[in-house]
């Protein structure tokens, strides 16, 4: 059993449902994986707090802290957040949430970003190093396990290089932050950057959108990463809405063909009884390489759900009748991304 379930300082949940119960029993199995040269072991599912900040609706503190204490309970010990989310919700509903449950500091990783804000982007030296301190305030921190530069493509990568991850290793020096990390869209970005920083000066990588059904491509760069002793966290295994039932928001940039094609697999799944986003969720956690899949979490029943997946993964494995019928009818928009122009990661 994992020492974060042994060490809860809150009770667990009593709640009757046989679901609620199962995950329960299976709770200390939930894996963890190491990330890269870090040292540190992420929970495979990782709870991307963006929701947190009202991104996605309003959620009130009580569903808050009751989604994160589930997390907790449930053996989830990762969890992402940026000023970028809801303006500093984010930041600050997961901070107090971590301060109210009391939940040992050693015991989970959490990550947070700079350079992308409310109002634009500054990867400036002095406004990353001013961003920590502000970051730390609203999480209630000393530290941050990983500080990330966030969707570096809207900046220049040069100075990404040049400026802000220099100015990053100083603040690891200061124990504000223990590992670095870029994050982006476009998967040339993160080539770009580590061929031209001195080898360890960036310790992870968050990609999105690259490693799910309809697009494979981050597994080609794997590999490299790991020749760069470099960590993997892919994030939104849902294709920002694509693999969902409900289908992706109105501004999603995808193209139609790629829309349609989506839709028609998910329609697939219900037809059989299946949800789509589940199937979607366990083909991103096969591939033990990447560390955690971030998924965006704002209620218990996320919370359970996502987990769920995982362990069923896990102690039963994935319905592959209906993962072949589904990668079929998405075979012609296979890989098929689109523009870095609109994003929400």
């Amino acid at each position: 059993m994992h020492a974060l379930v042994r060490t809860l300082p809150f009770p667990l949940s009593k709640n009757p449902n046989p679901r609620n119960q199962i995950a329960r029993s299976l709770m200390a199995k939930l894996e963890r994986r190491e990330l890269g040269n870090t040292g540190l072991k992420l929970s495979c599912v990782g709870f991307g707090a963006s929701p947190l900040g009202n991104v996605f609706g309003p959620v009130s503190r009580d569903e808050a802290l009751a989604t994160v204490r589930r997390a907790l309970e449930l053996g989830i010990n990762f969890f992402d957040t940026s000023p970028y989310y809801g303006g500093t919700v984010s930041e600050t509903v997961l901070g107090d949430c971590l301060r109210d449950l009391g939940v040992p500091r050693d015991e989970i990783v959490v990550s947070t970003k700079c350079g992308r804000y409310k109002d634009g982007f500054d990867f400036s030296a002095e406004r990353v190093t001013k961003s920590i301190d502000e970051s730390l305030q609203r999480l209630k921190l000393d530290y941050v396990d990983i500080f990330q530069c966030h969707d570096i493509e809207f900046g220049s990568l040069d100075q990404i290089v040049n400026e802000t991850i220099p100015a990053l290793q100083k603040l690891k020096e200061t124990g504000k932050i223990r590992f670095i990390g870029i994050t982006g869209l476009p998967l040339d970005i993160f080539t770009y950057v580590l061929d031209r920083v001195p080898p360890g000066s960036v310790d992870v990588i968050l990609s999105y959108c690259h490693y799910s059904i309809n697009d494979l491509t981050l597994l080609d760069l794997l590999p490299y990463l790991k020749s760069k002793g470099v960590g993997v966290i892919s994030a939104s295994p849902l294709a920002m809405g694509l693999l969902t039932e409900n289908g992706p928001p109105e501004w999603h940039p995808a193209s139609s063909e790629l829309k349609s094609a989506c839709k028609a697999a998910a329609n697939h799944c219900k037809e059989k009884g299946k949800n789509i986003s589940k199937l979607a969720l366990q083909y991103s956690l096969k591939n033990k390489e990447v560390a955690s899949v971030l998924v965006g979490m704002n209620s218990v029943k996320q919370v359970e759900e996502n987990v769920g997946a995982a362990l069923e993964l896990l102690n039963i494995g994935q319905d592959d009748d209906l993962l072949e019928e589904v990668e079929t009818i998405l075979a012609p928009v296979k890989n098929q991304t689109w523009p870095s122009g609109i994003q929400q990661s």
